[in-house]
Formats: C-alpha cells, sequence, structure tokens
C-alpha cells in the first residue's frame, strides 16, 4: 500500500463518520483540537517531558498508535481543504522530543488559523522527524493506520 491511499480511506472514513453521526457541519477547528489533543497524548505516552518521573516511556505499540491517531486527523484536514502528500515526509534529523513536540504544536496551531498549503505540509514534515526519532518505519506507520482506521469504523459500529 502507498501512503497516498491513506487519503482515501480517512475520506471514507470521515464520510461513514459524518453519515453516522448526522454532521452536517464544518468540523474543521475541532478535527484541529483533536489533532492538538492527539499530539498531547502521544508526548504523555513518551514521557519525554516528565522529569520528575523515573518511569519510561510506554510499550512502542502504543506509542504507535497515538502516533496514528494524529495521522488520522491530519489526513482529514487535509482532505477537508483539497492537500494531500504523495508520499510520506521522511525527514532523517535527530531532535529532543521535547523540542519537537512544541514545534508540533506550534506549527499545528498555525495551520488551524492559517490552513494553508504550505503550512499544511509543514506539519508532515514535523512528524516525519517526531517519526524518525520515535524510530517508525513509513511501513510501521501504514501497518498501525490501516489496523487504526478498522477499529475505528467498529468504534462507530458500536456506538463510541
Amino acid at each position: 500500500m502507498q501512503f497516498i491511499e491513506l487519503f482515501d480511506m480517512q475520506r471514507r472514513l470521515d464520510a461513514f463518520i459524518e453519515e453516522t453521526q448526522n454532521i452536517e457541519r464544518d468540523v474543521f477547528r475541532e478535527k484541529g483540537l483533536a489533532l492538538l489533543v492527539e499530539l498531547a497524548e502521544l508526548a504523555n505516552e513518551t514521557r519525554c517531558f516528565k522529569f520528575w518521573s523515573t518511569k519510561g516511556p510506554s510499550e512502542r505499540a502504543v506509542i504507535l498508535e497515538e502516533f496514528v491517531d494524529s495521522i488520522h486527523f491530519m489526513l482529514s484536514l487535509g482532505n477537508m481543504r483539497g492537500f494531500s502528500l504523495e508520499e510520506w515526509p521522511e525527514v532523517k534529523e535527530e531532535g529532543e522530543l521535547t523540542v519537537l513536540f512544541l514545534e508540533t504544536v506550534t506549527t499545528v496551531s498555525t495551520f488551524i488559523s492559517q490552513p494553508t498549503e504550505k503550512n499544511y505540509k509543514a506539519i508532515w514534515l514535523k512528524y516525519g522527524k517526531l517519526a524518525h526519532n520515535l524510530n517508525f518505519t513509513v511501513a510501521d506507520i501504514i501497518a498501525a493506520y490501516c489496523a487504526k482506521n478498522e477499529k475505528n469504523y467498529e468504534r462507530q459500529r458500536t456506538g463510541y
């Protein structure tokens, strides 16, 4: 499966959710806030900022699932504004996770207030760098996204 196919998968999931939940209004800002919440949940699972704790990060699978929760909203926001990417932005730069999360929050916030294609692509570059620093491959991300996509359908079917 190619990365670009995820945009279509997300488009179908969003249509299903909108139909199931009777959504008839623009939920761009809600999805933007959801992306920021998912980013915070991802940071929480890495525990990178918890200088006061000796407990380590969550298991890799938990962190990857949180990572792809963000990807769902990124794809959805892009679809809403007519933006997409042909391939995953591999950014092989080392960085300190706390700094990366703070930079990504700023980048997402900028996109929400100024939804341009340039600002959209900037989010993906930040996530590309996060993926590299979390040791996630494109194959990891696509497989986890597909699994979570199906789980999201099931949640809708069962009244999540």
